[in-house]
């Protein structure tokens, strides 16, 4: 049978796939078969609740939209290509007319289109990467002798699916919310991408020597035991965890203060737990360009460099998130300034009498110390200062 005289699952006659002469037959494909197993067949029609129809071309074709930008779209969402084998279904189609739809209705450009389908694929393939590893893995052990966790994973998938279906929707839903809500309190339309923010790194030192030392089983849960302290501690007092890195976190805040916050907590945290390496922050202030929940810049480049010539159990931020503190009367100039007001408070006082209605001496939060300028690869030279709660020693 020639390309021409391909037929369609229900015998009608089809267009070729242009596709198809596009790879020289010297080049291996690369190509993913879909699976043939019988209970992963069943569990995937379970959960995208329809059954194999479509070959790629077939569904591009029937969505309305091109070869190509139907592979473009399949891609972004983190698919493998799976040639012209008939693994896609209705739901895939839906979701290709839909992307197409808001290209063509002029609400989202085609590479913002692609963008979103990216954006969307990352996050979910490692949510779901997550919940098989982790949470299914867990809840699948046989109850019974003889019982393989096949047999079990099934029917808990279909009970587990719907709830989880409705509560991602509802995390989503209320993510959306709170970034919109972030997005309106802009200054202007510039902050809308180019934003200052507090960015910070909180790494474990010495990582690297305890993957040679512990076990597998116990690494896996030191490092999730980290992240989840610190996506706990970073959402708790304000803050968005950006990503995690295994010993390494990043986050961002709006303002200083917050992140000041959150860096000292962090650092507390791990020192109470004994089971836990050193860690050490660093934090930057200024412009930060956002992209797909991510963060980039020079500000982020300096509060990675920080992090890595921070103390052990310390935190250093750059000048510009000192000059912020100062400037919100979260911190003094300097100490010797602090002591200065604190002695003339009283002084006063004493001459005034303790009727008097004298202003309330200065209460910050925290103390910075200036430390060695030092140069910064990339950065050139900077002056870091340390971040302490006032009054700690």
């Amino acid at each position: 049978m020639t390309v021409d005289d391909t037929t369609s699952g229900d015998g009608a006659q089809q267009s070729p796939d242009p596709s198809v002469h596009a790879t020289p037959h010297h080049e291996v494909d690369h190509t993913a078969e879909p699976t043939d197993d019988p209970l992963a067949i069943r569990l995937e029609q379970l959960i995208l609740g329809a059954d194999r129809r479509y070959t790629p071309f077939q569904a591009a074709r029937t969505a309305g939209v091109s070869m190509d930008l139907a592979s473009r779209f399949w891609r972004a969402m983190g698919f493998a290509d799976i040639g012209q084998a008939k693994a896609l279904t209705e739901a895939d189609v839906l979701a290709l007319r839909r992307l197409s739809g808001l290209v063509e209705a002029g609400l989202l450009s085609e590479p913002m289109a692609i963008q979103v389908a990216r954006s969307t694929g990352q996050t979910t393939a490692r949510l779901a990467e997550w919940q098989i590893d982790s949470f299914l893995e867990g809840l699948t052990e046989p109850p019974e002798p003889g019982m393989t966790r096949t047999e079990v994973t099934y029917p808990l998938v279909e009970l587990l699916l719907p709830e989880l279906e409705e509560f991602l929707v509802y995390v989503w839903r209320r993510q959306l919310a709170a970034a919109t809500g972030r997005v309106v309190q802009a200054a202007d339309d510039e902050e809308m991408v180019d934003r200052r923010l507090a960015v910070g790194f909180a790494d474990l030192v010495g990582f690297t020597r305890l993957t040679r030392r512990l076990e597998e089983e116990e690494l896996g849960e030191l490092v999730e035991s980290f992240e989840t302290t610190c996506a706990d501690l970073v959402a708790a007092h304000g803050g968005r965890l950006i990503k995690t890195l295994g010993d390494e976190v990043l986050f961002a805040a709006d303002d200083a203060g917050t992140a000041a916050e959150i860096a000292l907590r962090l650092v507390e945290a791990m020192t109470a737990d004994e089971t836990m390496p050193a860690l050490r922050v660093g934090i930057a202030f200024g412009t930060v360009t956002t992209r797909m929940g991510d963060v980039f810049g020079t500000t982020v480049n300096l509060a990675s460099r920080l992090t890595s010539i921070a103390p052990k159990d310390a935190v250093l931020v750059d000048g510009a998130f000192a000059e912020e503190l100062t400037r919100t009367g979260e911190a003094p100039v300097s100490e010797a300034r602090a002591a200065e007001e604190a002695a003339a408070a009283a002084e006063r006082a004493e001459k005034e009498g303790p009727d008097a209605e004298i202003a309330p001496v200065p209460k910050y939060r925290y103390g910075l110390q200036p430390m060695w300028q030092r140069p910064v690869r990339g950065l050139g030279v900077v002056e870091p200062w340390l971040l302490a709660r006032r009054g700690a020693s």
